[in-house]
């Protein structure tokens, strides 16, 4: 996992680096290429340690790492790619790069977004609804690792039902969506507990019909 890290770091790193040489390339100042890739390492790595921090945190200092390989590398071979790169017009080549390299790069970003699981469930079940509130409710609590885990009651209202995580929503406050679907067992009411990484306030809780769920006081 560590060099799947650093080498999706490379990737990324290589992408800005080419990306700022060629746009660069009208003006001469090819030095650019390396100080952006750098202070895009620098970027990333502080995003990871002062907004993400925990174990997740430390994933984008590894990714920082990677593109820290490309900008130092960059560095080194820049003097010998000055020398071949000639003309300082954009030829359709250079065009071309200019266009296709943020696509590949914001379409691999939203890749990785998107098949990224950001929650697991820990626990689902049935309680009995003669020992439940009328009120659904969520508790937070602190798992292994600084991981946060919300366990959701749901009220008499839901007895013979069953619920699924719809989605979880962590760019910006984490927002949490049940879905309440029917083939519970009856006089039973269903309880769910969702693990995430961090929380980070205000964390919402709703179903998918737009009822919200209140933190038990």
């Amino acid at each position: 996992m560590l060099f799947v890290i650093i080498f999706f770091g490379m990737f990324f790193g290589l992408i800005i680096f080419v990306f700022t040489l060629i746009a660069s390339k009208k003006k001469g100042k090819f030095y650019l290429a390396p100080i952006v890739t750098f202070l895009t390492c620098l970027g990333v790595t502080a995003y990871g340690l002062i907004k993400v921090g925990g174990f997740e945190g430390m994933a984008y200092g590894i990714l920082g790492a990677g593109i820290l390989i490309i900008a130092v590398i960059g560095t080194v071979v820049l003097p010998f790619i000055v020398n071949k790169i000639g003309d300082k017009q954009w030829n359709k080549k250079d065009k071309g790069i200019l266009v296709i390299a943020p696509v590949i790069l914001f379409a691999t970003i939203g890749l990785v977004l998107y098949t990224d699981d950001n929650y697991w469930v820990v626990d689902e079940g049935f309680t009995s609804s003669e020992n439940q509130s009328f009120e659904s409710y969520y508790k937070v609590s602190t798992i292994s690792e600084g991981k946060k885990q919300i366990h959701i009651n749901l009220g008499k209202a839901f007895t013979g039902k069953e619920v699924e995580v719809e989605n979880v929503d962590t760019i910006g406050s984490t927002e949490i969506t049940l879905e309440i679907v029917d083939g519970g067992e009856s006089n039973h009411i269903p309880y769910i507990q969702i693990g995430v990484d961090q929380i980070v306030e205000p964390l919402k809780v709703q179903t998918t019909e737009g009822e919200v769920i209140d933190s038990y006081n």
